[in-house]
């Protein structure tokens, strides 16, 4: 999962990256709110850990601004060396998703954070053997998708693509979400690779909205799959 970590403590932010990454998470760090504002315009993230307690904008502002700026929502785990009741009420009902008082063990930070993640659905987990969406079905035992019964030939990289989008419908995507997750890589690969998988499986899935869906291009970020259901 792509995981974004806010707070003006270096130490912190080092700790909570190789705690992240040990469980096979990718982590972006900031050290304030305005530079994670910044990344969620053209970035997509799982889940975010955001300090309270920062300089020119706190860790209620980011939640606040995520509420009320973003469609797409990621849950928030709010960090703080605070352990009154009454600021954790606070914290919960400004819209933060969890609540952690430092100092905190890595064990237990790591086993918050995923059952966040999976209380959120981003991480799949408990998914079936063969997952439907409308007319589509994936099986995951030998990576093949079918449309009405129909097997649809796709390469590794198109099907984990393909199921990328379906688990997110109607979320729009980062080009460089998409990259890391299906790729591993940002930096040696180039959109135009990305695009033409994108061609390729909006071709080849035929999604059109008389099968149920639309892969729709989201101008300077990425694409989303939108379910179709006609009008209302």
């Amino acid at each position: 999962m792509h995981i974004a970590v806010v707070d003006d403590d270096e130490t912190m932010l080092d700790t909570i990256q190789q705690t992240l990454e040990a469980e096979g998470h990718r982590c972006f760090r900031c050290r304030n709110g305005r530079d994670l504002l910044a990344a969620l315009s053209h970035q997509t993230f799982d889940l975010l850990v955001v300090d309270w307690n920062m300089p020119e904008m706190s860790g209620i502002d980011i939640v606040s601004w995520v509420r009320n700026h973003l469609a797409d929502k990621p849950p928030v785990l709010m960090l703080t060396y605070r352990s009154n009741k009454d600021d954790i009420a606070f914290a919960l009902n400004s819209g933060a998703d969890d609540f952690i008082i430092k100092p905190e063990s890595p064990i237990v930070f790591a086993a918050r954070v995923n059952a966040l993640l999976r209380r959120s659905g981003a991480n799949g987990s408990g998914e079936a053997e063969k997952l439907q969406f409308g007319a589509y079905r994936f099986n995951r035992l030998d990576d093949s998708v079918s449309l009405e019964g129909a097997t649809i030939s796709l390469t590794s990289k198109e099907y984990a693509l393909a199921l990328l989008f379906f688990r997110n419908i109607d979320r729009p995507l980062s080009r460089a979400y998409m990259m890391e997750a299906v790729w591993n890589s940002v930096a040696d690969l180039s959109t135009r690779t990305l695009d033409m998988h994108v061609s390729r499986i909006r071709s080849k899935l035929a999604l059109r909205p008389e099968n149920g869906f639309f892969l729709r291009t989201v101008f300077g970020y990425g694409y989303r799959l939108e379910s179709y259901h006609g009008e209302e």
